[in-house]
């Protein structure tokens, strides 16, 4: 009987344990589920803030827009894209003149006088740099500018001007200048024929607003033809 008494002591502390043992790990389960959800609420609950402040956002902007607000800003990066605005930045100013060597006996003398050509290397060359606005001698170059000789002279925009030659050009200096004076590049062909040329860094460039006429007598705004292909 004793061994049977001790036995069931031996059984119900066994019980006790396990049973506190359970009681602990359900108590620990419940509070990691609690905690993990809270947790997840709070994720949620920021989130949900942030939409709200976006959409509130937006519900701004769109009244703006409604009431015809932020037009003027608009029409300003239309003008300014179409380079019908004046512009100031950072940029270089290249000043070209005619060569001032005498040509030799059977040389021609035309290869010693800047021509359009000459003019529109250096143009494209500014632009393949990032050229963001560039002027001729006062004349804003924009898509329908045209550069050609006239005579002695050489016309921009139809205006006609004669050597020398000022460039303004707005960008990145170091990338423009560059491209001017890289290794065999314009600079250095024009330097063959004595084309005198300079190249001003400067930190502020000015250009002035494109002041021909501008206007599209046969070109009409039209649907885009990827678009329309796509749609049928």
């Amino acid at each position: 009987m004793k061994h049977i008494h001790k036995g069931s002591w031996s059984i119900a502390c066994v019980c006790l344990v396990l049973g506190f043992m359970l009681a602990v790990q359900f108590r620990t389960t419940q509070d990691l589920k609690s905690n993990v959800s809270y947790q997840r609420i709070e994720e949620i609950s920021e989130r949900l803030l942030q939409t709200e402040k976006e959409r509130d956002k937006l519900k701004e902007e769109l009244n703006r827009m409604q009431k015809g607000e932020g037009t003027d800003t608009s029409d300003a990066e239309l003008k300014l894209r179409a380079g019908l605005a004046p512009v100031e930045g950072p940029g270089v100013i290249v000043r070209l003149d005619d060569s001032a060597m005498t040509s030799k006996a059977g040389e021609n003398p035309n290869l010693y006088v800047i021509h359009d050509d000459d003019l529109l290397r250096v143009i494209n060359e500014l632009r393949a740099a990032g050229a963001e606005a560039i002027s001729v001698n006062g004349q804003r170059l924009i898509g329908t500018s045209e550069i050609r000789c006239a005579g002695p002279t050489l016309s921009v925009n139809n205006v006609r001007s004669a050597a020398p030659y000022e460039i303004h050009a707005i960008g990145d200096k170091t990338t423009l200048e560059n491209a001017l004076r890289m290794r065999g590049g314009v600079a250095e062909t024009l330097k063959v024929w004595g084309i005198q040329l300079d190249i001003s860094v400067r930190d502020s460039v000015y250009v002035p607003a494109y002041k021909g006429s501008y206007k599209h007598e046969f070109a009409k705004p039209t649907e885009d033809k990827d678009e329309k292909e796509a749609k049928s």
